[in-house]
């Protein structure tokens, strides 16, 4: 029986033997296409092919444990680094996609650029995962002495181009919208949790992304800001859950600590009649409580990825029994910074993990980057020309210089009577300058940013949660996913530079239906990028009216 191997194979650098193919050959045929023997193991209906180098009158066999079915194939590739047999060049990236080839020329390539040393000319085995379509991984050695490294990317994302998929923006046809939570077939507990946590009825997002993710689809899930998204995975993660078992099953990364931690507490108020066990795991915090908590025993880790890596390296985040992955705020998560942090997690995940990506925008890049790790996803998209911000009213003040803000601001400040406010500056700097400012004009004000140590970012969150403290000057770092129900405006005192913050800005005013204002300090020379916003929202900011008091 003929099988598709999906590999890559690095050969000889100073040769320049470099490619990477899709081919088909016999499962027995594996061993006569390199100079070192390649021990097959069976990892979760997947076969990893493990390159060991030959050693003289030796069988490979003995130089490899044997490995538990239950294992990771991180922590397999982590067990056989401690035997005898040394690994040459053993370096898997294990991949949930449909696509396996695209996956080598994204994610392999530039590590094998970066990692590559070809010790005694033995090709480096790359085992790509793809339980779902149930092809079986291997390699195969392709002579391509012409192919510069540089091409071998290339090469291979034009095979991808070539199959003509398209990422559509348009939620998934099969989608049935569900009323009420009853509806949905939860849990009773559960159901008792989001009541009394106050939801009566579901959100437009909720009633068609629930139900897929607890049936185990993956899941992209796209809503403006304040239209419930956490509750989305919350809710789907606290079904999944199989609550006699202490085992970590749920996995929750955000962007940032402050949001990770309101989803750790979103989670225990939905599972308050579940006694479910869910833990930050964010960095600025104890690395020892860590260790303490996810040793102890919890069901759901949310966290930021740094220390979510670090977690599960030092072997006390115990990814074995994880079923669900959840990216919230995905358009960052994904970016530049945070993208590798992701992969490294993943790969240490169980083959079957379902993948939930969440957030308020969706761009195409992103998207594409979903094939990477979801297998056929349900999309539940909302189109950029249908983000409204319904119930939120939106002004700007025209201001000729940067100096003039502050007087702006002041006038403003003794204007209105506000219940919270949030003002968000474009830099650390300019919040720390304009807390002072403040201050010194003997305005009572809260300030936040990510240079500030996590105890005291904490402290300023709870004050203004609590109502202690009614104006929080940050920046975007705040703009994310934090709910505090009482803020009834924002102020831009800066436009945000990407113009997809400002819907995550903005939606910190009018929560969850309620009624909030914008209001946006215009330079002169910041016209061009306001109306760049309105045309990109479909919507219109107005001059401020002299009455806007009363809107509050």
């Amino acid at each position: 029986m003929r099988k598709v191997f999906d590999a890559i194979s690095i050969g000889d650098r100073q040769r320049g033997d470099y490619g990477a193919e899709r081919c088909a050959m016999d499962q027995d045929d594996l061993h006569p296409y390199h100079p070192h023997e390649c021990v097959r193991k069976v990892l979760n209906g997947t076969v990893v092919l493990i390159a060991v180098p030959r050693r003289r009158n030796d069988s490979p066999d003995k130089s490899v444990k044997e490995v538990s079915k239950k294992e990771s194939p991180a922590e397999v590739e982590d067990r056989l680094e401690d035997t005898d047999g040394e690994i040459v060049m053993m370096r898997n990236f294990f991949v949930k996609t449909c696509r396996p080839e695209f996956e080598v020329s994204e994610i392999v390539t530039q590590e094998l650029r970066d990692n590559i040393t070809c010790k005694n000319q033995c090709p480096m085995v790359v085992a790509i995962r793809n339980v779902r379509n149930a092809s079986v991984v291997g390699t195969t050695r392709r002579q391509a002495a012409n192919m510069p490294r540089e091409d071998t990317k290339r090469r291979t994302r034009l095979v991808d181009e070539d199959d003509g998929e398209t990422v559509e923006f348009t939620t998934s046809k099969d989608i049935t919208v569900f009323p009420t939570f009853d509806a949905m077939g939860l849990k009773e507990d559960l159901l008792r949790g989001i009541y009394s946590y106050g939801f009566e009825k579901p959100s437009a997002i909720q009633q068609r992304a629930i139900k897929p993710a607890i049936q185990g689809r993956d899941l992209i899930a796209q809503s403006q800001s304040g239209t419930g998204k956490t509750a989305v995975f919350s809710i789907s993660i606290l079904q999944s859950l199989d609550t006699s078992s202490n085992e970590t099953q749920a996995l929750v990364i955000s962007p940032t600590r402050e949001l990770a931690e309101q989803t750790q507490k979103v989670v225990l108020a939905l599972g308050d009649f579940m006694n479910v066990q869910c833990h930050a795991c964010i960095g600025g915090k104890s690395v020892g409580e860590d260790i303490r908590r996810l040793d102890f025993g919890v069901q759901v880790v949310s966290g930021t990825p740094g220390r979510i890596f670090d977690m599960i390296r030092r072997r006390n985040l115990r990814t074995r029994n994880i079923k669900m992955l959840v990216i919230d705020e995905a358009d960052e998560m994904l970016n530049k910074g945070f993208k590798e942090q992701i992969y490294d997690i993943y790969r240490y995940l169980p083959p079957s993990t379902q993948v939930l990506l969440v957030s308020a925008t969706m761009p195409q890049e992103v998207l594409d980057l979903t094939r990477k790790f979801m297998n056929e996803p349900v999309k539940v998209l909302v189109k950029r020309d249908e983000l409204t911000l319904e119930g939120i009213k939106q002004f700007f003040v025209a201001v000729e210089k940067e100096e003039w803000k502050f007087d702006t601001l002041c006038d403003l400040y003794d204007t209105l009577t506000i219940t919270q406010a949030v003002i968000f500056c474009n830099t650390k700097r300019k919040v720390d300058w304009l807390t002072s400012k403040m201050r010194e004009a003997n305005f009572t004000v809260s300030a936040m940013h990510g240079d500030m140590p996590q105890k005291e970012r904490d402290a300023i969150m709870q004050e203004f949660r609590s109502g202690g403290s009614r104006v929080l000057i940050t920046t975007d770092v705040w703009g994310r996913g934090l709910d505090v129900q009482q803020v009834s405006l924002v102020i831009c005192y800066d436009l945000p530079n990407n113009r997809e913050l400002y819907i995550h800005r903005i939606g910190r005013s009018g929560r969850f239906g309620r009624k909030g204002v914008a209001i946006n300090f215009v330079k002169d020379d910041d016209i061009r990028i306001l109306r760049d916003i309105e045309q990109y929202y479909s919507t219109q900011i107005d001059e401020m009216p002299m009455n806007v008091a009363d809107l509050i």
